[in-house]
């Protein structure tokens, strides 16, 4: 039965280019859900955009002496083109900076305040001389409380993950000059975060709690165990929505009270494009809402975002938040400031018509219960001992075969025998298995169960040996031809969420408009064969090619000289 998704996808920063640990954690999981859900019949929206008010952006417009706008222009024009070149198949990308975001923040900032949700406070906040500034968030940097590491931001460690308050940083500085901070009186609105303990508890480590990823339940109940406390939702800056009240001139709305709000404002930008109705995808009780986020954005998913809507009364709350752990890079942690990073952009010029690769890596590999390393000579070996040794290899044989005995001709096949039917009825089961891990979030085991269909495909093959029997048995040899391009045909399906160039290159060598039956998954489980006998298919094509040592050894030694 057909239900209505709303998936959300976290919004990046605009002030630099993707890299893979944004996909590993975020896009690509997000991807894999949504083509799955779309090819299995539901209606789907998957959004997301660019978060263009952050702190970060402001930084780097001061360290580059230009505008927020020329550095949030430059990088959201990469980020786009980047997602897209992916196939990252986002039904909107949207950017915060748009009309349309800066008044679905501002009205829904001014529900939350017509309806009580925020308590006004003035208090002490850090505030740099020398720049004539306050210091919010990112522009400070001390140790942090949790675990002593010494560059935690203002709002959040990136070492341990924990989310704090500026005023919880001890020994904190400014991150522009790096003086130590004075203390200035400043009023700020502050979501009354507290007030949602019991509804978040109930919720949360009631209602969800056999549902939600362990370490999403994890963080949440340190969380909820500590006591919440009101949240500022405005800041002292010049960058960003502004407040929409008099008495807030000068102010703008914290970039977590804004950002999400952004998956908002870029579905009713979809919705006036398409002519289509946003609400459903929002108020109706009958959509599921699911957020892909990394680790260090789940507080704000999953206790101050639901916070919000709950606060609103007209949004429905997230089914789910699947959020990964970290992704590392030969050993070491990712860092953007130190450029250890594989950049998307730069992958795609050194990789050209490689995009499955790197996903089919970064899923078998995904951090989906703990931190994973990514080294490219795992990447390598899995392109070259998996994607083109099993599944390009078997494709490839069978279709080369049906050439050169039946000139390309779908042939017609004898009775099944208990050697084909068990092959068969052993990738129908992993088909089921796929559909169970997928709606389960567990996309890697759901890669290498999709994996493991070519290899089923491979065996069959090699034990039935049809090269040897053409002379004679030819009879034989088409059955085992047929039920070959059987299994290609569902792995044309079936690879779609994970490698969708791929799928697209295996329907057209399988010329999957010719046959009788729709290539869709519903025909896929319920028909038993999808190929026509006597359809004429195309040329073979390799799916995959090899890479090189000296390919590999110059990304390393890349990634090195530029650390």
């Amino acid at each position: 039965m057909s239900k209505t998704y709303t998936i959300t996808a976290a919004l990046p920063y605009t002030n630099g280019p993707i890299h893979i640990g944004h996909l590993s954690g975020v896009y690509i999981p997000a991807d894999i859900y949504a083509r799955f859900l779309r090819i299995t019949g539901n209606d789907v929206i998957y959004i997301c955009g660019s978060d263009e008010h952050g702190v970060p952006i402001t930084i780097k417009a001061k360290n580059e002496n230009k505008t927020p706008q020329e550095i949030v222009d430059r990088y959201h024009k990469n980020i786009k083109e980047s997602f897209e070149e992916f196939g990252i198949s986002f039904d909107n990308y949207s950017r915060t900076s748009e009309k349309i975001h800066h008044k679905t923040a501002s009205d829904f900032f001014l529900k939350l305040y017509n309806n009580g949700s925020f308590k006004e406070i003035t208090s002490e906040q850090y505030y740099d001389k020398e720049e004539n500034q306050f210091l919010p968030d990112r522009f400070l940097i001390g140790t942090c409380p949790k675990c002593g590491f010494e560059e935690s931001y203002g709002d959040q460690c990136e070492k341990c993950g924990t989310s704090h308050n500026s005023s919880d940083l001890i020994n904190p500085k400014s991150s522009i000059t790096g003086n130590v901070p004075s203390l200035k009186s400043t009023k700020h609105w502050f979501l009354k975060l507290d007030s949602f303990q019991e509804f978040l508890k109930k919720w949360i480590l009631e209602e969800n709690k056999n549902f939600w990823k362990p370490n999403v339940y994890g963080q949440c109940k340190s969380w909820l165990d500590d006591g919440l406390k009101p949240r500022a939702v405005t800041r002292d800056l010049d960058w960003g929505v502004p407040v929409p009240i008099n008495e807030a001139i000068g102010k703008v709305l914290y970039v977590w009270f804004d950002a999400p709000i952004g998956y908002i404002s870029s579905t009713i930008e979809w919705a006036k494009k398409n002519n289509k109705s946003w609400e459903k995808y929002w108020k109706d009780e009958k959509t599921e809402l699911v957020h892909f986020i990394g680790k260090d954005n789940i507080v704000f998913h999953c206790i101050i975002f639901p916070s919000m809507l709950k606060a609103h009364g007209d949004y429905i709350l997230p089914k789910n938040v699947p959020a990964n752990e970290f992704l590392n890079l030969e050993g070491s942690k990712i860092s953007t400031s130190k450029n250890w990073a594989v950049w998307l952009p730069d992958y795609l010029k050194d990789f050209p018509e490689k995009q499955d690769v790197l996903r089919y890596v970064l899923t078998i590999n995904a951090p989906e219960n703990k931190d994973n390393d990514f080294t490219w000579k795992d990447f390598q070996n899995r392109n070259n001992g998996e994607l083109v040794a099993i599944l390009g290899n078997f494709i490839n044989r069978v279709v080369v075969l049906t050439k050169k005995y039946y000139d390309s001709v779908i042939p017609n096949p004898n009775e099944l025998n208990d050697v084909d039917n068990e092959v068969i009825v052993s990738v129908y089961e992993s088909v089921k298995k796929i559909e169970n891990l997928v709606s389960q979030f567990k996309f890697r085991d759901a890669c290498a169960e999709f994996i493991n269909i070519a290899r089923f495909g491979n065996k069959y093959l090699a034990d039935e040996e049809p090269w040897k029997i053409i002379k004679v048995d030819p009879e034989r040899v088409k059955t085992i031809l047929f039920v070959g391009l059987h299994i290609s045909s569902i792995l044309s399906i079936v690879s779609e969420p994970f490698l969708p160039f791929t799928s697209k290159k295996i329907k057209f060598i399988l010329n999957s408009h010719d046959h009788s039956s729709k290539w869709t998954w519903e025909n896929l489980v319920n028909d038993k064969f999808l190929i026509t006998e006597g359809v004429t298919i195309n040329e073979p094509e390799l799916l995959f090619t090899r890479i090189e040592d000296s390919e590999i050894e110059y990304q390393i030694d890349k990634l090195k000289n530029n650390n």
